[in-house]
């Protein structure tokens, strides 16, 4: 009998188990892979985040300070601007890892298993695990990521649909590439990004339409025939060479709406709503909505009868007061980006309005998290 059970141990499932473990209560995360491991994502971490972190006493394990932002083109027209707070370069690999440590230190209990079901009945949740027995607990985080088999048992309306999104994503050596620069690179049907990790590797992961990319079927011949078009990419295929045996990848990514709260579980990260990735601010969403819906959970812990309908309500509402207009703003930029002539018209604007970027860049970040 668990307070909480997070489902899933990324970044928000393991954030909220931190928080929740510090504030005195029982946590357990079901997560189906054990750790470290890496993850699909472009692995830079917005500094809005990092106080609120190192109030749950989480020392990352890196010296990357990213600042500035470097745009181009399918053609190779590019230009570089300040980033208005900054991120640090870590790789999921090492960040989950670090969580994962702490949070095992704090006394948070794991399973590594995959979850079957969720049932909730008189109050109480009940979680199904295919190996590891089936758990109780009083509140359930959905922390799963973008998509799973228990979105279908939740009978989820995004995942009734057939999204069009695939992610790829590895890991370079290219000793040249700035510390201090993510790089966010268009190309036919998609868009990359180029940013330093904590190992030294360039992290490069693109998001692109299955359209584009069915003509091919393969990685390689992708990158060859439609990435490296853009001549700024090519450079880097050129000069870089692969740490991985082979790239990653994730399909059926879906950017359509979800409820941050579905069949009385709270959702955080991706499950709860999916930013863009040319934003660079998923992983500090993911963070950041661990911390809101911890709060809530803490505070209705404490009281010991507080009603579910208003807690439910408290998150939904300030999930979309903390994230919606982020996600407004990342559907935005995606379509102009995803559009050569409008990327052109852009840069045009740009150029006699340098500010423009920066505001961009800003409506897709938050503030640091005031504690």
């Amino acid at each position: 009998m668990y307070d909480v059970i997070c489902i899933g141990g990324g970044l928000a499932g393991l954030t909220a188990a931190i928080h929740l473990k510090k504030e005195g209560h029982r946590v357990l995360v079901l997560e189906k892979e054990k750790y470290p491991h890496h993850k699909v994502c472009g692995e830079y971490l917005s500094k809005e985040v990092l106080p609120y972190l190192s109030f749950l006493g989480v020392q990352l394990p890196t010296d990357i300070e990213i600042h500035t932002l470097r745009f181009s083109t399918r053609k190779g027209r590019s230009l570089q601007t300040e980033l208005p707070l900054g991120a640090i370069g870590i790789s999921r690999y090492a960040l989950d890892f670090t969580l994962y440590q702490h949070a095992v230190k704090l006394g948070v209990d794991f399973h590594f298993c995959t979850v079957t079901a969720v049932n909730f009945r008189e109050d109480q949740f009940t979680v199904y695990s295919n190996t590891a027995g089936d758990f109780q607990a009083t509140y359930v985080i959905g922390s799963y990521g973008k998509r799973s088999n228990i979105d279908k048992g939740l009978n989820r309306e995004f995942i009734k649909k057939k999204s069009p999104w695939l992610g790829i994503k590895a890991h370079y050596h290219w000793p040249d590439f700035p510390d201090e620069q993510v790089g966010l690179h268009s190309f036919s049907g998609g868009y990359a990004g180029l940013s330093k990790t904590e190992t030294g590797a360039v992290n490069f992961c693109y998001l692109v339409s299955y359209n584009s990319f069915q003509k091919y079927q393969d990685i390689d011949l992708f990158n060859k025939e439609v990435v490296a078009q853009n001549p700024i990419l090519a450079e880097f295929f050129q000069r870089s060479t692969p740490i991985f045996d082979k790239p990653m990848s994730i399909a059926q990514i879906s950017f359509e709406s979800k409820p941050s709260v579905d069949n009385h579980l709270l959702m955080c990260g991706d499950t709860a709503g999916l930013i863009h990735p040319l934003c660079g601010n998923g992983m500090a969403m993911a963070i950041h909505s661990a911390k809101l819906a911890s709060e809530l959970i803490h505070k209705a812990l404490i009281k010991g009868s507080s009603k579910r309908t208003q807690l439910e309500k408290e998150y939904s509402d300030v999930w979309k007061k903390t994230f919606g207009n982020r996600i407004r703003m990342g559907r935005f930029l995606q379509r102009l980006l995803l559009s050569e002539g409008v990327t052109n018209l852009l840069f045009s604007l740009v150029s006699r309005s340098p500010l423009l970027v920066k505001r961009m860049v800003r409506l897709t970040h938050g503030k640091p998290i005031s504690l």
